[in-house]
């Protein structure tokens, strides 16, 4: 029996630090006929550009929670979106899935553009509904997104005691399964959701010894979940690919930040299964194999 395409794209795999070649965090999931955005950080748009996925294709945008870094590329996809350029063209509202507080921010970049988009609308001509913004919020752990064969499940995870709401997604597709952490200390709701997945994509925290004294450094690294504790969540999942996104590689002005030979090196102190390390616009199709596909690599099968 033919399958549709499952596709998993690390669109930005950053932090705050606003690098040129690790834009913001944002996943796209392409399954079928369906494009879902988990997150839309800095240079979201600029990516989905790249791929030649028009931005008007995005059936919805998923958030975990509300850091800036998550979510300061949503007025961008919203309403560049909304143009009438090939590269964009929504022909329907925006819609928007996340925890509560979703709406209040939504409700809030629309007041804050609301002058564009009379602007638009009586210059360009643009039509009004499809500025418009649907929001659908959630409070538990659950499914909260099932289209055809998509069913997408919301799942709680630790990014620290004032950081809350802050969720992962588990994404189910035709037989397949891919989990994307969200930002998250280690937390077994994360090996709950993850176990068996054929993909499970991780976030990770990493910094020299030397500056683990900085009370800042350690204030972002206990937020975070290190290489070896994500090996460990690996190790106990048993997915068929992990992948690291989010890389939360710290740095100071005269200490540099670790090395990927070094964050590899780290989480093989408790994982030694199929390992990627992500990168801006590397993809994963999920299918009896998972092919990973980069800018700068050759394609690499897992089975």
């Amino acid at each position: 029996m033919m399958t549709s395409p499952f596709r998993v794209t690390l669109l930005g795999t950053g932090v705050p630090i606003p690098r040129p070649e690790r834009f913001g965090p944002s996943t796209l999931i392409e399954a079928g006929e369906q494009a879902i955005l988990i997150d839309a950080g800095r240079g979201a748009t600029i990516r989905l550009f790249q791929l030649g996925v028009p931005m008007g294709r995005i059936d919805a945008l998923l958030l975990t929670h509300f850091h800036s870094d998550h979510t300061v590329g949503i007025p961008d996809l919203w309403l560049t979106g909304w143009l009438g350029s090939y590269f964009a063209a929504r022909k329907r509202p925006f819609h928007v899935i996340g925890p509560i507080g979703t709406q209040a921010l939504m409700r809030h970049l629309e007041a804050a553009y609301a002058r564009d988009i009379e602007i638009r609308i009586e210059d360009e001509k643009l039509a009004r509904e499809h500025a418009a913004i649907t929001v659908e919020e959630f409070a538990v752990d659950g499914p909260i997104y099932q289209s055809g064969d998509l069913r997408i499940i919301a799942f709680t995870v630790d990014h620290g005691d004032a950081i809350k709401p802050a969720y992962g997604y588990r994404i189910e597709y035709q037989g397949r399964v891919a989990v994307v952490s969200g930002d998250t200390r280690y937390n077994e709701n994360v090996v709950r959701y993850g176990t068996g997945a054929d993909l499970l994509v991780h976030e990770v925290a990493m910094a020299r010894p030397e500056l683990l004294k900085d009370l800042h450094i350690r204030r972002i690294v206990d937020h975070h979940t290190s290489p070896q504790q994500a090996g460990q969540v690996f190790a106990r999942t048993r997915p068929k690919l992990a992948a690291f996104t989010h890389l939360v590689m710290l740095a100071s002005e005269t200490v540099g930040p670790p090395s990927i030979e070094e964050l590899i090196a780290a989480t093989r102190e408790t994982y030694a299964g199929p390992l990627e390390v992500g990168e801006d616009l590397m993809s994963f199709e999920i299918g009896d194999d998972i092919v990973v596909r980069c800018q700068v690599k050759q394609a690499t099968r897992f089975t």
